[in-house]
């Protein structure tokens, strides 16, 4: 499993983005931005949930404040 490494500002932002993502997908936008804006929405509740983002880990990247 990956590490911690998203902060509480980060993952409520991308949850945030994620939902309005997914709501533009399924009721606002047709053919290939609907299926681009449900992946992207997905991913960035997963990575919301999970606490951690692949990118930021390659890039070396926390915005989690640990002890």
């Amino acid at each position: 499993m990956f590490a911690k490494n998203m902060g509480q500002t980060d993952r409520i932002v991308r949850a945030v983005l994620g939902v309005v993502l997914l709501l533009l997908a399924f009721a606002a936008l047709s053919g290939v931005w609907a299926w681009v804006a449900g992946i992207v929405g997905v991913v960035m509740l997963a990575t919301s949930a999970m606490g951690s983002c692949p990118p930021y880990s390659l890039l070396g990247i926390n915005t989690c404040k640990t002890k």
